[in-house]
């Protein structure tokens, strides 16, 4: 008679569970420069900068990873640099897009058009320093308030959540709205970053519950480290 297995428990890759949404996260590829005194086009009240050569070059490479998966459904936002960042996806596996109308990019009063990559990168007007010690834009003449936008971001992923109920989403959104949706799944007020143009972050929905799969996966784009050489 021969003795019964003994049982075994081998580290097993994760699993969604069953009547999970998977959504994931790709945040547009890089925008065009600004000039001071050439404005970004405006969408309404807010920046609306095409994507740049090197984001049409990202925005390949991210689509190039992505087609083939089983994707039910690619939502991008309002602004041009998401729609843009989804074509290659889109017209790879004949999908189509649906923009959701809660997951723009946070609003910047006065700074938009592309006054704060000036105001960030100089790195002098008190308001800048705040921001960059805070984490938050609140202090910004005019933005949009954390509350505000932290509210938004969930009834985009509650609404993507409704339509798609066990479904696969490809969302192409933005910097701030990936950095919220994972400082809102880690349950803390602290800062979340970096997030990369044309990175991946992998949000996974079950019975309300919301799971960071992961972030800022960016290794169809080459290196990883990121200091410069």
């Amino acid at each position: 008679m021969t003795s019964p297995e003994p049982k075994s428990y081998a580290q097993l890759p994760f699993v969604a569970p069953e009547g999970a949404t998977e959504i994931l996260l790709v945040r547009h590829g890089a925008s065009q420069t600004y000039v001071p005194g050439e404005p970004f086009p405006m969408l309404g009240d807010q920046g609306d900068p095409a994507l740049a050569p090197l984001g049409r070059e990202q925005a390949k490479q991210v689509g190039a990873r992505l087609s083939g998966e089983p994707i039910d459904a690619v939502y991008v936002t309002r602004l041009q640099r998401t729609v843009e960042t989804s074509q290659p996806l889109v017209d790879a596996d004949g999908l189509s897009s649906v923009v959701s109308p809660h997951l723009h990019e946070i609003f910047l009063g006065e700074w938009e058009g592309g006054i704060s990559r000036v105001k960030m990168a100089e790195g002098t007007d008190p308001i800048a320093l705040d921001v960059m010690k805070s984490g938050g834009w609140d202090s910004v003449p005019g933005a949009e308030t954390v509350e505000e936008f932290s509210a938004r971001c969930r009834n985009g992923i509650d609404e993507i959540v409704a339509a798609h109920p066990g479904g696969n989403v490809v969302a192409f959104v933005h910097g701030g709205v990936i950095g919220m949706l994972a400082r809102l799944t880690a349950g803390g007020d602290g800062r979340i970053g970096p997030v990369d143009n044309c990175s991946i972050t992998h949000l996974v929905v079950i019975d309300g519950r919301w799971l960071l799969g992961s972030f800022n996966d960016t290794a169809h784009l080459g290196g990883l480290f990121t200091r410069s050489r």
